[in-house]
């Protein structure tokens, strides 16, 4: 049995990310904050292995004749069914307790019932046709921007997590996957981290740097605002901040 106590290997790192953000087939051999550290250091990876994935499938239908339409809804789809929905219904939930515009315990009471409000609702189709509309733009000039897009949209969406899970960050609640990783990354690992997706980004596309530049300020923008409004973050405050950062990295790319 491994002692908690123990800095976490990479491999602990990469099956933690890879079993927490996505339901690829991957057993969490440890559950601890040194893991949660590992592991969210990790979560970029996770985000290119899904991003990748979209990408295969909405370049793949471009090349045999389907229009961008359907290839953006192909790519947008991927990412949802390979976190069964998580990031959106975390997106949804989000919405709700900050449209609520009540105290702090009343909106997380809210944010953890199982059916959706008018916020989460209109929030939803609003974030998912911004995601399909600019996939659509991208694949429909050519079918390599539309796949660069989707993957850098997905490496965003968990650069953003590694960010929020930085120190000082508190959770929300006593329990859930906010609880078990707000505050395990170092701020120094946090920046580290964002510098070399970014570099890492730019060799592949300038514009796909300034997207994950862009995507991830606005997902710090809405971190602060839930951190303010509900005293921390919780699974579905990350599963919004995904969502947010890979729909602004998006609409970077389109303008």
């Amino acid at each position: 049995m491994s002692d908690v106590n123990s800095r976490a290997s990479l491999p602990d790192g990469i099956r933690f990310a890879f079993g927490t953000l996505t339901v690829l087939p991957v057993t969490v051999t440890r559950w601890d904050r040194e893991a949660a550290r590992t592991g969210m250091l990790c979560a970029p990876l996770a985000g290119l292995v899904v991003g990748l994935c979209a990408a295969a499938l909405g370049g793949a239908l471009t090349l045999l004749g389907a229009g961008p339409l359907l290839a953006a809804v192909a790519s947008v789809a991927v990412p949802a069914a390979l976190t069964r929905g998580l990031h959106l219904d975390g997106l949804a939930d989000v919405a709700d307790g900050l449209g609520s515009g009540k105290p702090a315990e009343d909106a997380l009471r809210i944010m953890k019932q199982s059916d959706i409000g008018p916020f989460g609702v209109v929030t939803l189709v609003l974030v998912l046709f911004a995601q399909v509309a600019v996939l659509a733009q991208l694949y429909g000039e050519s079918w390599a921007r539309g796949a660069i897009a989707a993957a850098v949209a997905a490496v965003t969406a968990r650069l953003a997590l590694t960010l929020a899970s930085r120190a000082g960050v508190p959770p929300a609640r006593p329990e859930g996957l906010g609880a078990a990783v707000a505050g395990t990354v170092g701020p120094r690992a946090a920046l580290l981290a964002g510098v070399a997706v970014v570099g890492v980004t730019a060799g592949v596309s300038l514009p796909g740097a300034v997207a994950v530049v862009l995507g991830c300020g606005a997902a710090e923008l809405l971190l602060r605002r839930c951190v303010r409004r509900f005293g921390g973050v919780t699974g579905d405050v990350f599963g919004a901040l995904a969502e947010v950062a890979a729909t602004a990295a998006l609409i970077a790319l389109a303008l």
